[in-house]
């Protein structure tokens, strides 16, 4: 296979029957995404789930590079795995041709594997939960946290959830960044018991969202901004405005259809997230109050 020309196999074949879109349209697609998610995964491990004969049908993870990839894909031993490293268009490309329909990396890049670039709250809902159930549960956040002066961004999972961000700029370690985490889910689970709850048995959740505090941690994944998901819509993981939030959104409204348009029109809404720094708002929390409280912590 050269580097300039790729060789695209069964072309015609349906990758999201509901969607109708087919392996060829989805590597054009990734095409037009490419410098969106290539910038979150350039210097980070790659996870990747492949559906080959599309959404709804037998699916398979993929964390080491198979024996036939070509020489242009990068690759990193880390740990006892030979990791994909995502770090151009050609691998995209060549993993959309595989049916890669999914891309997660993890909270940290390779260089700094003790340091996530943000503190991530992972929403989900439990079992019969409406989405304007999550919108809810996600405004009260991102309200508690303007109060205290955060600064949060927010993505929707493009599956069921909200994930929310707030920039660390990897001046915090993993677990400092746990103890954080694990105190605001404490908090807000605390303050609101009827929409909260940090219990990890699914079936004592009742209909109340989990507030994950433990996704974040070294070794863990979360889906990469503009990441594709294999959902019938062929949504995408999209950051969203809060206004938007608000307003009220559901993870179908941004879709492989959609999601160029958007980018065009509206740029890169993540990315202040990877840029930032520590936020000042958080760094004065933890200095005045939160530090105390976390070391109290068993």
């Amino acid at each position: 296979m050269k580097k300039d020309r790729l060789q695209i196999s069964n072309p015609d074949k349906l990758l999201f029957p509901e969607a109708g879109i087919t392996k060829l349209e989805y590597v054009k697609k990734l095409y037009e995404l490419s410098d969106y998610i290539l910038k979150y995964t350039r210097n980070r491990n790659l996870t990747t789930i492949h559906y080959p004969d599309g959404t709804g049908e037998k699916f398979y993870y993929q964390k080491n590079i198979p024996s036939h990839a070509p020489d242009f894909v990068s690759h990193k031993m880390i740990g006892d795995i030979d990791y994909i490293i995502l770090d151009s268009v050609e691998t995209l490309l060549w993993l959309g041709n595989m049916a890669a329909l999914e891309f997660h990396i993890p909270f940290n890049p390779i260089d700094k594997p003790n340091h996530p670039d943000a503190l991530v709250f992972d929403l989900d809902p439990s079992e019969g939960q409406s989405f304007s159930q999550v919108t809810e549960a996600a405004m009260i956040i991102y309200n508690t946290l303007k109060e205290l002066g955060i600064t949060c961004y927010c993505k929707t999972s493009g599956a069921t959830g909200f994930q929310i961000a707030i920039p660390l700029g990897g001046e915090l370690d993993y677990d400092t960044a746990r103890k954080v985490n694990e105190f605001f889910g404490h908090y807000f689970a605390q303050k609101y018991p009827g929409i909260f709850t940090v219990e990890r048995k699914v079936k004592e959740r009742g209909k109340k969202l989990y507030f994950d505090y433990l996704q974040m941690w070294k070794g863990k994944t979360i889906i990469c901004p503009y990441s594709p998901r294999a959902t019938g819509s062929a949504n995408v993981s999209a950051p969203v405005l809060w206004e938007e939030v608000e307003k009220g959104i559901v993870p179908e409204d941004f879709t492989l259809g959609n999601i160029v348009q958007r980018l065009k029109k509206m740029g890169d809404l993540y990315e202040p997230v990877y840029t930032s720094g520590l936020d000042g708002g958080l760094k004065h929390l933890i200095n005045r109050y939160l530090y105390m409280k976390i070391q109290d912590k068993p």
